[in-house]
């Protein structure tokens, strides 16, 4: 199965797939409003400036999985992102990432992550995924990383 057969549904409740994103290089993060590391959003978001034209998009999949930290509907989770960090980037529904409810896009993210860059199961909220224009999953970056370290990677796949 290919990346881009995923079904995913949009933070306006509309069902689609990733077929939109077809020879985009994409950048998929679990995120979180209520998280320590929420001020991710702002770093994701001047990637996205910078890169959007040359062909990357952010892809941002709300989870409430780690301490309860989305905690809100789609609509208040859209208004967060939009009022605290002026995010234009693509939101998606709030879904789990891992355990046996995780959406299969995270699962195959995470299964198709190759060595060295495989951190294994996600951590916690703004783990970030790194794919080529060919769907490929390059690498995998732990919620730490702050996303201005991931710009030679994204760089150098544009």
């Amino acid at each position: 199965m290919s990346i881009y057969d995923f079904k995913v549904t949009t933070i306006e409740g509309k069902e689609t797939t990733l077929e939109a994103y077809k020879g985009k290089v994409l950048l998929i993060v679990n995120t979180a409003s209520a998280c320590g590391l929420t001020p991710h959003y702002k770093g994701l978001q001047a990637l996205y400036d910078t890169y959007k034209d040359q062909g990357l998009v952010v892809l941002g999949f709300p989870s409430n999985q780690f301490a309860g930290q989305e905690p809100g509907t789609e609509e208040e989770i859209k208004q967060f992102c939009e009022l605290n960090y002026q995010v234009t980037f693509p939101l998606f529904s709030k879904i789990d990432v891992k355990g046996e409810n995780a959406h299969p896009l995270f699962v195959h993210l995470v299964d198709r992550t190759p060595s060295p860059y495989h951190t294994g199961e996600i951590e916690w909220n703004f783990v970030k995924f790194l794919v080529d224009r060919d769907g490929n999953v390059i690498k995998q970056f732990s919620a730490r990383t702050e996303p201005e370290a991931i710009e030679a990677d994204i760089k150098g796949l544009l």
